[in-house]
């Protein structure tokens, strides 16, 4: 199953890139959400290699899944590989910057099954799969609107 969505920001890619990579950000709004996260290497900037250890309730019952930055190319380009014991998931953020002050932003994410119940679970999301798109891009453009603002006022 792949998802892919785009917004066009009024932000610079340098900026932009900086906001998608505040990492510790990302972990904290997690960690709001009842995920436990926990950095299991990483570094002062993005770069390939640093990766995580999260717990999760997906439909109930607790899941662990490991995040690993595998190829990182400022300001440009970040790949996450996600596993855990019966998925696997890339995601692909690109940044395009269309002008000075204009950045698009790609999000393609991709799910695999590696076991059967997975299996069962992935087929269960493709039959929201129309539904699960538009929360995806309206999750992306509400993502697009606060970068806005955090940029317009320095945050």
């Amino acid at each position: 199953m792949q998802i892919v969505a785009q917004e066009d920001i009024e932000v610079p890619i340098d900026a932009v890139f900086a906001m998608v990579a505040d990492f510790e950000r990302f972990e904290r709004m997690a960690m709001r959400r009842g995920i436990e996260v926990r950095r299991t290497a990483g570094f002062a900037s993005p770069q390939a290699g640093t990766s995580w250890e999260t717990e999760l309730k997906i439909r109930g019952k607790p899941r662990q899944i490991s995040v690993v930055l595998s190829e990182c190319e400022t300001p440009s380009l970040m790949r996450f590989h996600a596993s855990s014991k019966g998925m696997k998931g890339d995601t692909l953020i690109e940044l395009l910057a269309l002008s000075q002050r204009r950045t698009r932003l790609s999000i393609a994410t991709s799910l695999g099954a590696k076991t059967l119940p997975a299996r069962l679970l992935l087929q269960s999301l493709k039959l929201g799969q129309a539904r699960f798109r538009r929360q995806f891009q309206t999750r992306l453009s509400e993502f697009a609107r606060e970068l806005e603002e955090r940029h317009l006022h320095g945050v």
